[in-house]
């Protein structure tokens, strides 16, 4: 029998083409059960009570009622979720840059809480700590970038997604194949966020964000390996990040305090490159879901730093 060839190496172009459907079909595990689950509260009455419910935090932050259901979505699943559901919305619900940079970074600090608040439980941190910070940290950010834009007139314009899906069909058939369109138009834009991601890291700039970080980092009191875990957990995830700080925890190389710490910062503020793309899309202005968000955590974590903070970790 003759030998058997070598499998020929992949070509890039079908490598990153598999990469993105691989990454699409786990996404639409996600998308497509919280855009059905947004149909039905809708249809049985719910999406008005739901609405009704977070009125209060909308309010404050100004932005309509509805948009309530884009930040459940996020904060119970995930970004995608949340950002198909606001897809959906904007049709029926004009919203300026303004409200979709305030809506958009409540979004990014405050989203996944189910399964990000596990990762910050193994870690060391109690899941109360995690939910106040990141939920009373969205709702503060949220306000006062709605304070500043309401107040200066910035980014008062209305935004203008061409991937929104239409005006909300009168029939179940007719909204299906709306919503079909726009889960085509996900799968355009994440084949679209993956190229640039590997464009940015080819560009260095993970690098460059680490070397801003560090320093700023040591002055709010997260030095050493704390801060290289920082870093990493602000440019790649909190999951990611957290795993890295829970191997050093269980070495004993760092203390309660560097934890929490670092895991307060990293719930206000992680994966600055991926989230921040995503949330570009909704018409947000980095102004808000970048710049304020980065100050914001580190104006947080440099307040939390000169408390005490012996009963914030877990055993």
């Amino acid at each position: 029998m003759s030998a058997t060839p070598p499998t020929a190496p992949t070509h890039p172009i079908i490598a990153f083409a598999r990469e993105v459907l691989y990454v699409y079909g786990a996404l639409l595990k996600v998308m497509v059960p919280a855009l059905l689950i947004v149909k039905a509260l809708d249809m049985a009455g719910g999406s008005e009570m739901l609405a009704w419910a977070l009125s209060p935090v909308m309010s404050l932050v100004g932005l309509p009622d509805n948009l309530g259901l884009v930040w459940a979505a996020t904060l119970l699943s995930n970004i995608y979720a949340g950002l198909v559901v606001f897809f959906a919305l904007a049709a029926d619900t004009p919203v300026t840059a303004a409200q979709a940079t305030v809506l958009g970074a409540m979004m990014l600090v405050a989203h996944s809480l189910p399964v990000e608040g596990a990762v910050a439980k193994a870690a060391g941190v109690h899941w109360r700590a995690t939910l106040a910070i990141r939920l009373v940290g969205a709702i503060v950010l949220g306000g006062l970038l709605n304070l500043i834009y309401q107040s200066t007139g910035w980014l008062a314009h209305p935004v203008d997604l061409p991937w929104q899906a239409p005006a909300a069909a009168p029939t179940l058939a007719g909204w299906a194949v709306d919503q079909a369109q726009t889960l085509l138009w996900i799968l355009v834009i994440i084949a679209t966020l993956m190229a640039v991601l590997r464009l940015l890291r080819i560009l260095g700039i993970e690098k460059l964000i680490h070397a801003l970080l560090v320093p700023a980092l040591r002055v709010i009191g997260i030095r050493g390996e704390a801060a290289n875990i920082t870093v990493i957990g602000a440019t790649l995830g909190l999951t990611f990040g957290a795993g890295l700080l829970l191997k050093e925890v269980r070495s004993g190389t760092l203390s309660r305090r560097d934890v929490f710490l670092t895991l307060s910062f990293l719930g206000l503020c992680h994966s600055l490159i991926e989230d921040t793309l995503l949330i570009l899309l909704m018409g947000a202005d980095l102004s808000g879901i970048l710049w304020a968000r980065l100050l914001f955590a580190l104006v947080v974590i440099r307040l939390l730093s000169r408390l005490p903070l012996r009963h914030t970790a877990s055993a």
